[in-house]
């Protein structure tokens, strides 16, 4: 049976900072500033809410990504812990 164990972002900002702030807040950012670039000179802001959309999903899929590459890493250091601690009891029989 498979267990889905979800990872939040407090976490994920803890193991790596700087790459969940760049795929997290970066696109928010450029997201926003089209926003109010498109208001301040005038541009259509069908164009900018059709970016902004693209940057948020982006993030969130570039997010998730992250996530799960990060899982995956957890996941192989506990496997190499566990690996490594078998080893280790069967050497000594």
């Amino acid at each position: 049976m498979s267990v889905r164990q979800s990872l939040s972002l407090v976490e994920l900002f803890r193991a790596t900072p700087a790459k969940t702030a760049l795929l997290m807040i970066g696109p928010l950012a450029l997201a926003a500033g089209q926003l109010g670039n498109s208001y301040v000179n005038g541009v259509s802001p069908l164009v900018s809410s059709a970016f902004a959309v693209v940057m948020l999903a982006f993030a969130v899929v570039a997010t998730r990504h992250h996530a799960a590459e990060h899982r995956r890493r957890q996941l192989e250091a506990e496997t190499n812990v566990d690996t490594a601690f078998e080893s280790g009891i069967s050497q000594q029989r």
